[in-house]
């Protein structure tokens, strides 16, 4: 019997500095052998590389043009970031990564993706017309010292949608959605209409529901009376998209520092407001668990592709 000689030796469980780190070397020695048997990166979803596992939490929106999604992040960094253009036309024509930098500048796409210490390397399989639309704004802030916010060209409607932008729009959105922490949704309160292309980008993240919220913006351009009706209109509209049982979180609020139109509202879009950033505060500290969420679903991905692998390697 091993436990009556003394001499029985336990294996000493391996130590890491960070969950990071752990879930590296996990992956290196477990999960990848396994993708590269399976040919999993050629069918799936990209290696994974030490960017993936280091990069700070992401938030991403998605909104039609002029729901204020590029004055949301001003309003979230308090400040102008490199390369910021709003208006109630389509202003913002690119994806902007706004990070953390030395100083305030712009990255154009083609030099961001091959930055070993970035996470946008399989970005380029998307194409140079992506790439040319694909930037990142860098500047000393709080905000984006623990957080990367990705903000996205607006989603056009009517005959606009037809145009086809020159690279896979929906095809880049999931490959954030599979990478970022929150996906934020925006509506302005006078355009709840969902257009066919703003369809095809809901249905493009449908997959990552746990991620999305949803957020009523420019709320305080109807008084409290169109405001219930509103927000009944959007709930029936998202019904229709997300085919979901649960009631997606709406938050309502008015995301600028411009005086309210209607004041009625103010106490409630004050704890909108709370409420949303208190959810946006804690994504830092859940990182790590996002993380390994995100590792797990991947292995089990990755055991579906060697079953499918076995079953037709038999025929």
């Amino acid at each position: 019997m091993k436990w009556l000689d003394g001499n029985s030796k336990r294996k000493e469980p391996e130590v890491f500095d960070t969950v990071a780190d752990g879930l590296k070397a996990i992956y290196r020695t477990k999960l990848l052998p396994l993708e590269e048997h399976y040919k999993f990166h050629d069918f799936h979803s990209p290696q994974l590389d030490d960017p993936d596992f280091d990069a700070k939490p992401m938030i991403l929106l998605i909104g039609q043009y002029s729901t204020g999604k590029t004055t949301f992040i001003r309003f979230l960094l308090e400040q102008d970031f490199p390369g910021i253009r709003i208006g109630p036309e389509p202003t913002t024509d690119r994806f902007i990564a706004v990070m953390s930098g030395d100083q305030d500048g712009i990255v154009p796409g083609n030099a961001l993706v091959v930055d070993s210490k970035k996470q946008f390397k399989p970005l380029t399989k998307f194409g140079n017309a992506f790439l040319n639309r694909f930037q990142c704004s860098t500047l000393k802030n709080p905000v984006v010292d623990s957080l990367t916010i990705i903000d996205t060209p607006g989603i056009l409607s009517g005959e606009k949608q037809r145009l086809d932008r020159g690279y896979d729009f929906a095809g880049v959105l999931e490959w954030f959605a599979e990478r970022v922490d929150r996906i934020l949704l925006l509506f302005d309160a006078h355009k709840l209409d969902i257009s066919d292309e703003f369809k095809r980008a809901i249905d493009a993240v449908k997959g990552y529901d746990d991620k999305i919220r949803i957020i009523l913006n420019k709320a305080d351009m109807v008084d409290p009376q169109q405001l219930m009706r509103v927000y009944g209109a959007l709930m029936w509209s998202l019904g229709k998209v997300l085919n979901t049982p649960e009631v997606a979180r709406v938050y309502i609020g008015s995301f600028w520092d411009k005086p309210l139109h209607f004041d009625e509202n103010r106490k409630l879009f004050e704890l909108e407001e709370q409420d949303l950033f208190n959810d946006l505060k804690s994504l830092p500290k859940n990182a790590a668990l996002r993380k390994l969420n995100d590792l797990i679903k991947r292995a089990r991905l990755a055991k579906g592709s060697k079953s499918i692998h076995t079953f037709t390697s038999s025929y």
